[in-house]
């Protein structure tokens, strides 16, 4: 991965990348509930997404579900790759290890970076609504870690992401993460199979950072057991996974 030099201030402030985020949660949540009434569908039994907080701002309308989430374990997740582990920045600014979860639990990756007005708050949007649903199952909740990488260390770092954990306000286990320095960011992506490429700007234009949107979903031995990219982003079946490979509490 190689970054272009100069790099400017963030294409879009902090506040309105939330947001978006935010926006972006609202509508899906408010286009699920609206949608015909089937098994998984919010409020139709404990295993629906909650939803978010009404007063957060709508930037778009969200298209109706358009398919169904299976019922948890009805089907396999076999292990599709493997990551190992590694050290990044917490929002203290000291190390932490990328992934911290112990046997019986499971971990859903994304990767961002806080100049992006697409695909990041898309994703951050999904961890959102799966943070609040989690908050309506304990038993399930206390054995799921979210995880927000950024890919951008030189603008996001250890505080810009402090600030977005306070502005998501989580309720469960959700740890935001940066990096030091690129090169100590370039072995995660190149293990995770994450692409980002950056695209120099002109004199007025900031840099920018093209990649594939991907949330993964880890188990503690780092198997990767399934990649969300976008027309997968939909709680109901990260939810369905979720409880496919964790179907009872210890």
């Amino acid at each position: 991965m190689k970054r272009a030099v100069g790099l400017a201030g963030p294409l879009v402030g902090l506040a309105a990348w939330t947001a978006i985020a935010l926006g972006i949660a609202s509508a899906i949540a408010l286009a699920t509930a609206n949608a015909e009434p089937h098994a998984h569908a919010p409020g139709a039994d404990s295993h629906g997404a909650a939803p978010v907080d009404p007063s957060a701002p709508s930037t778009s309308t969200a298209p109706l579900p358009l398919f169904d989430a299976p019922d948890p374990g009805s089907y396999e997740l076999p292990a599709i790759d493997r990551v190992g582990p590694h050290d990044l920045l917490g929002i203290s600014g000291l190390p932490e290890r990328l992934i911290e979860i112990g046997p019986g639990e499971l971990a859903l990756v994304s990767f961002v970076y806080l100049s992006c007005d697409e695909a990041c708050p898309l994703s951050t949007a999904l961890l959102l609504q799966l943070d609040r649903a989690l908050a309506g199952d304990p038993a399930l909740a206390k054995r799921i870690e979210l995880v927000t990488v950024s890919f951008d260390s030189a603008r996001d770092t250890p505080q810009a992401m402090a600030e977005l954990h306070d502005r998501m306000a989580p309720r469960g286990r959700w740890r935001f993460l940066t990096a030091k320095n690129e090169a100590s960011l370039r072995p995660v992506l190149a293990d995770f199979g994450q692409d980002a490429v950056w695209i120099p700007g002109g004199k007025n234009v900031p840099d920018a950072l093209r990649h594939v949107l991907k949330v993964y979903l880890v188990d503690a031995g780092g198997a990767v057991r399934q990649i969300y990219s976008t027309g997968f982003l939909d709680v109901r079946l990260v939810l369905a996974d979720l409880r496919t490979l964790l179907p009872t509490a210890p």
